[in-house]
């Protein structure tokens, strides 16, 4: 027996997410599937993300354990042959057989895409949020900088989570324009349900001057998911990092 890890790229428009659900296809239930019909044996992901419905991903992490003799590094040219064109795998190879992605020191980038112009542009629909209302770049920025650190993110996610505990760490909070696009990258040790989704739409709040940059620390005092701003839709949001910080990940960004 071996495990072998697969870095999975994916358009997650057509997708209840990437954990398995009753009622859709995600992305596990393809991998899985997928897997299974190539080894013969039953296959079970064990993915590092477990990405919301339409949120997209250019290099989540999984693992699963396998008999077969096809190597490691080879699984990834066998598994795009078997895949639909929106799941690519963009590498693979041995692990140790009690690597676990989400047992791992790891650091996770994000990226929110906001559309400003006045009107929707259509190639960029699936891929970004529109809005017709100007941002102020500088007022998310200052807001921004009182997310970063160890923080309790409780009003900055679902009320169905099931974590343990709602503290994190935020690395860095970055917000950019592109064109016509505003882009917010966020990178850290592990996050809430929901919790980019809803930092974005709060950012976005304080971009169009409805509340002053301050006030996210009393959002984040609060520990009341009410007191923050809307959940942004999933269509903006991209997983484009993941690296690993211990010796097993090869300490290298899997983008």
């Amino acid at each position: 027996m071996k495990r072998v890890m697969l870095t999975v790229a994916y358009d997650g428009t057509n997708y209840s997410g990437w954990q398995l659900q009753p009622n859709g296809e995600t992305i596990e239930s393809v991998l899985n599937r997928c897997l299974s019909e190539l080894t013969g044996e039953e296959i079970t992901v064990i993915g590092a993300s477990r990405t919301d419905a339409g949120v997209h991903a250019m290099g989540n992490i999984a693992v699963f354990d396998t008999m077969s003799r096809i190597p490691g590094d080879k699984f990834s040219y066998a598994l795009n042959q078997r895949l639909p064109e929106d799941i690519r795998i963009c590498g693979s190879k041995d692990v140790a057989s009690d690597f676990h992605p989400r047992h791992c020191e790891s650091r996770k980038t994000y990226e929110y895409r906001i559309y400003c112009a006045p009107f929707p542009m259509p190639v960029k629909r699936l891929y970004s949020y529109f809005t017709y209302v100007p941002l102020d770049i500088d007022l998310m920025s200052q807001a921004a900088e009182y997310l970063i650190g160890e923080h309790d993110f409780k009003s900055f996610c679902s009320v169905q989570t099931q974590a343990l505990t709602t503290v994190r760490r935020v690395d860095s909070v970055e917000v950019f324009k592109e064109g016509d696009e505003i882009i917010i990258r966020v990178s850290g040790r592990g996050f809430l349900y929901n919790m980019v989704r809803i930092m974005a739409g709060t950012l976005m709040e304080a971009g169009r001057g409805h509340i002053q940059p301050e006030k996210v620390a009393e959002i984040l005092a609060a520990k009341d998911r009410q007191a923050a701003g809307p959940t942004a839709p999933a269509c903006g949001l991209t997983l484009v990092g993941y690296e690993f910080l211990t010796e097993e990940g090869n300490d290298k960004d899997n983008r």
